[in-house]
């Protein structure tokens, strides 16, 4: 792919994630109506799509609760304000070996091992315009952690996704994700238009330097949409590097908790200043009904 500045670009708000965030900042979304509120303020700040996960509302914990996603969907689509509703189907695949000597049993505390159909039940029950497909396996920061997503695991989900209707966004954490992700759309498994997004600078995928960065936007193909992100001190400077590359930008608490050095962030601000950064460039925001004429996607 040649580097050709994207001049009309949307924005992702990732409002909440699933990462051990919310001790470090109260900003950090919880209950449904404070994610539902989160990608409403998103959407106002020029955000077109808002990628949400669910949260535990008593612990902030991460979960996959049907009821809950019922609600964070249902308050998004009553909002004044449209925006295209991304969720989640990461959960469901996380494993956390024993430890180095006894890696089994498991330890049950941190593992949360679903099938395809459960992984992919709340997109059945909400539809959602767009729900991420992790597109591989990777150890994943933690110790004895691994994110698990088998080839039949990704070849079933996917088939269940394309089957909904809804539009998967594959997340690619490393080079052999890129190369999967066109295994699916080769099988006919992924339908295009493919939109992915390149995500960057978590342990121990693909590193956010640019050297990387290049070389993943060099193996996404010309027809494919994608997005990127990186995660913590070079989460602001990513936007500039995705726009320049010909990409779309993402943002959000669940890839970063500071809008400045010490400042705590809210949703709100962390997507006026992406704002900013493209239309300093010279390019133009892009709003929910040109992302889903772009993307094909079904507003419900």
């Amino acid at each position: 792919m040649p580097l050709s500045m994207n001049r009309e670009v949307f924005i992702t708000c990732a409002v909440t994630g699933a990462g051990d965030t919310v001790s470090k900042s109260s900003h950090v979304p919880i209950t449904p109506k404070q994610i539902a509120d989160a990608a409403i303020e998103a959407a106002k700040a020029g955000a077109a799509v808002a990628h949400c996960h669910v949260r535990d509302p008593d612990t902030g914990a991460p979960a996959r609760r049907l009821d809950l996603y019922r609600e964070v969907t249902d308050r998004v689509r009553s909002a004044d304000v449209d925006v295209v509703l991304n969720l989640t189907a990461g959960m469901g695949g996380d494993l956390l070996f024993g430890n180095v000597e006894s890696p089994f049993p498991v330890n049950e505390k941190g593992t949360d091992m679903a099938g395809a159909t459960e992984r992919v039940e709340h997109v059945a029950q909400c539809l959602p315009e767009i729900c991420t497909l992790d597109c591989g396996t990777m150890n994943f920061s933690l110790g004895d952690y691994v994110m698990t997503n088998t080839p039949s695991m990704l070849r079933e989900m996917a088939r269940q996704m394309t089957a909904l209707g809804v539009r998967p966004e594959i997340e690619a954490f490393d080079t052999g994700h890129l190369w999967f992700a066109k295994q699916l759309v080769e099988e006919g498994l992924i339908e295009d238009p493919v939109l992915i997004q390149l995500c960057m600078g978590i342990p121990w995928g693909a590193p956010d330097d640019l050297n990387t960065f290049m070389a993943m936007v060099n193996n996404v193909p010309p027809s494919w949409t994608f997005s990127a992100f990186s995660i913590g001190r070079n989460a602001m400077a990513y936007p500039a590097a995705a726009i320049l590359a010909g990409g779309n930008v993402r943002v959000g608490l669940e890839d970063n908790l500071y809008v400045g050095k010490g400042q705590l962030a809210t949703n709100g601000q962390l997507v006026e200043k992406a704002v900013s950064v493209v239309e300093g460039m010279g390019a133009k925001i892009i709003g929910p009904e040109e992302v889903r004429k772009k993307l094909k996607l079904t507003k419900r």
